[in-house]
């Protein structure tokens, strides 16, 4: 059973696990899926305030089709996180992301 297939299944019968939403998002993005993946996420973000990785994505999804006002807010605040949480490396990719909004 491939990746997308099986986190769907599991997302079926338990809805409200964030963690196979999110195991189901990397997986339609590393698919190409990214618009599916898309809600995936955005329900991580919301179930967790502190959680930052499903937020630095969807600003991904979100910069690449230019719906740069909602990154720029979705990457703010994966910044604040990355920052509060010392997390360096994804700091440094959301700055990077960021600083590419026109």
């Amino acid at each position: 059973m491939d990746r997308i297939a099986h986190f769907s299944n599991l997302v079926d019968q338990q809805p409200d696990n964030i963690l196979f939403r999110f195991s189901l998002a990397q997986a339609l993005v590393k698919a190409g899926r990214s618009a599916d993946a898309e809600l995936h996420l955005r329900r991580c973000a919301d179930a967790k305030s502190d959680w930052m990785i499903p937020r630095i994505e969807l600003g991904k999804i979100l910069l690449s089709r230019g719906q740069f006002d909602e990154a720029r807010s979705i990457l703010t605040a994966a910044l604040k996180l990355a920052i509060e949480q010392d997390h360096e490396d994804p700091a440094e990719e959301v700055r990077s992301l960021l600083d590419s909004l026109p």
